[in-house]
């Protein structure tokens, strides 16, 4: 019964824009959260306030990057690590090429 009554309360029929309250719907928004505009009996858009929309990109973002870190993981391979100190080596980059550059701190 609760994704019923989302659906009826979450769910704006584009008519609405066109008669000039775009402003309360802008509202009721970030009030209560994202809303579904209905255009022909059909979904046709979702509005989010611009805080959820960066919170869930975030989260989006966050989830890629979790991705990545454990297939990297799976495919680790210590026998294939190599040192700094060879990889400046085999890019030909000396000492001298890297003076006046800040050290950089890795997380």
């Amino acid at each position: 019964m609760g994704s019923v009554l989302s659906a009826i309360t979450n769910t704006i029929p584009i008519s609405q824009f066109n008669r000039g309250l775009a402003g309360k719907i802008f509202e009721e928004v970030k009030q209560s959260g994202a809303k579904v505009v209905m255009k022909n009996n059909t979904a046709e858009c979702v509005l989010l306030s611009p805080d959820e929309y960066v919170r869930l990109m975030d989260e989006v973002n966050d989830a890629r990057l979790l991705a990545i870190a454990a297939e990297r993981f799976a495919n680790y391979d210590p026998s294939k690590v190599i040192t700094e100190e060879e990889m400046d080596r085999r890019l030909g980059i000396t000492e001298a090429d890297l003076e006046g550059y800040e050290e950089v701190e890795l997380e």
